[in-house]
């Protein structure tokens, strides 16, 4: 009972320290500093989108990697070093793209404002406008996020939630986090962009019980068609999330979940819940694209705001991929 309430008031602590440094941040933070870093960091990845449209996808997923580990603090795009390994060289990580992108956009902003705007700050803009150029919603970013000195791999598998969460993971997962049921909902509705490689769903296709059966919850054809692209050893072989519409951001995804044909498990996982089950259903006509939008703005500043360093905490990188 004394360490359960340990626990609790620990909790209640980090709740406290994390809405302390939210309210750091604020609308306009470089407007006298650095008043055309939002328009830079547009133009510029407005630049790299024209280019490569399907970067907006691994980059809003690393600004979520970045997020859900030590806060949004920039520590996702650090190096490793020849003691430590860091957050992006860890597995769940490995296949993301994109640092170079973050990389050619800070760079742009420092030729103009050298050392006034942090990594982690660009990366927060950088996602808001990938999602934007892809004709998908647009949310005004709170700024004055500071940059972490720490990155560590192992710290990725114990806050990440991977794949094969069920709901009741995913819900105490996003919880210890300041997120709700209906931001994980939400959320998901980012995998309406990108490709996953087969090896993070092949378990939902081939001996999902130990029985050489396929994972009851996924859609008989769907599994069918899977299986033409990915076979059990497969990990290279990329699919699209959202087949057909993986490079609009839309409401596809929540019909694609509806019909049971969401990639992951974690996917399959919000059918599983009254409250997510629900926003699924709603969404998945092509009416539902105006509330998704709103609300997707929301949680993204929601998420944005997870345990971010301001003030005099941290640093502002030179360099994204290296501490001062």
């Amino acid at each position: 009972m004394a360490f359960t309430k340990q626990v609790l008031v620990f909790l209640v602590f980090v709740g406290i320290f994390n809405i302390c440094n939210a309210q750091g941040l604020k609308l306009g933070f470089y407007k006298k500093t650095c008043p055309s870093a939002e328009a830079i960091v547009k133009k510029e990845t407005a630049n790299i989108i024209s280019l490569a449209p399907t970067l907006a996808a691994p980059i809003l997923r690393m600004h979520f990697h970045d997020c859900f580990v030590r806060g949004c603090d920039g520590s996702i795009l650090l190096n490793s070093t020849t003691s430590n390994q860091a957050e992006k060289d860890s597995f769940p990580n490995l296949s993301l793209r994109g640092f170079g992108s973050i990389d050619k956009v800070k760079s742009a902003v420092e030729k103009k404002c050298p050392g006034v705007v942090s990594c982690a700050d660009i990366l927060a803009l950088v996602a808001r406008d990938a999602v934007s150029l892809l004709h998908g919603a647009f949310w005004a970013v709170p700024l004055g996020r500071r940059d972490g000195r720490v990155s560590n791999s192992t710290e990725v598998l114990f806050n990440l939630p991977p794949p094969f969460f069920n709901i009741t993971q995913l819900k105490a997962n996003f919880a210890s986090k300041g997120l709700n049921a209906k931001d994980l909902v939400v959320l998901s509705g980012g995998h309406t962009i990108g490709t996953s490689h087969c090896s993070s769903f092949t378990n939902r296709l081939y001996n999902f019980t130990g029985r050489g059966d396929s994972d009851p919850s996924l859609d008989s054809n769907y599994v069918a068609r899977l299986k033409s692209r990915c076979s059990a050893t497969n990990t290279t072989t990329l699919v699209e999330m959202d087949p057909g519409s993986f490079k609009t951001f839309d409401t596809d995804y929540y019909s694609l979940v509806a019909k049971r044909r969401g990639l992951f498990t974690s996917d399959a996982a919000l059918l599983a819940d009254s409250e997510t089950r629900a926003y699924v259903t709603s969404h998945a006509t092509p009416r539902g694209s105006k509330t998704f939008f709103k609300d997707f703005a929301k949680s993204m500043v929601k998420m944005g705001k997870i345990g971010v360093l301001t003030g005099s905490q941290g640093e502002i990188r030179k360099t994204c991929a290296f501490v001062n």
